[in-house]
C-alpha cells in the first residue's frame, strides 16, 4: 500500500504506477484525513476483510511490478511504431491504458500473451516497413 503525504497525496506519476486505487469515503465538507488515521482505517479494513474471507483463495501467478512495467514500455513503444499513440502527447493515452490494465491484477502468463501480441504487431510492422 503506498500513501501520499498530507498536503499533496499522490502525484499522477506516484498513481500511474498504482495497480489498485482505494479512497476512504469521509464527510464532503470537510473531507480530509491525516495520514496517521487514513493508514489506521485502510489497516482496520484489511484485516476485517482478511478475517471474514473463508472460501480458498485461488493462487495466483501474479506479475511483479518490474514485469508489468516492461509491458507498459513495450506497449507505448508498439502504439508509437503502429501509428496509433501520438508521440509528442503519449501523457494523454497511456495513463488511461494502464488504468484499463491495472483494474485486474495481471498473471506472469496474461503478461506474456500480452507482450506476444505486441511483437507480432511490432514484426508484421516492420515487414510492412
Amino acid at each position: 500500500m503506498v500513501f501520499g503525504n498530507e498536503t499533496f497525496g499522490l502525484s499522477k506519476e506516484e498513481l500511474a504506477c498504482c495497480q489498485a486505487l482505494m479512497t476512504i469515503p469521509a464527510n464532503p465538507e470537510y473531507s480530509s484525513l491525516n495520514l496517521g488515521a487514513a493508514v489506521q482505517v485502510m489497516a482496520y479494513e484489511l484485516r476485517r476483510t482478511a478475517l471474514a474471507e473463508t472460501l480458498p483463495q485461488p493462487e495466483l501467478d501474479a506479475a511483479d511490478l518490474a514485469e508489468v512495467e516492461r509491458f507498459y514500455a513495450h506497449l507505448e513503444e508498439t502504439l508509437i511504431k503502429i501509428g496509433f499513440l501520438n508521440p509528442a502527447s503519449p501523457k494523454r493515452l497511456m495513463p488511461k491504458l494502464r488504468r484499463l490494465f491495472s483494474r485486474t491484477r495481471l498473471q506472469k502468463e496474461e503478461i506474456n500473451i500480452l507482450r506476444g501480441m505486441l511483437a507480432a504487431m511490432d514484426d508484421s510492422n516492420n515487414h510492412k516497413g
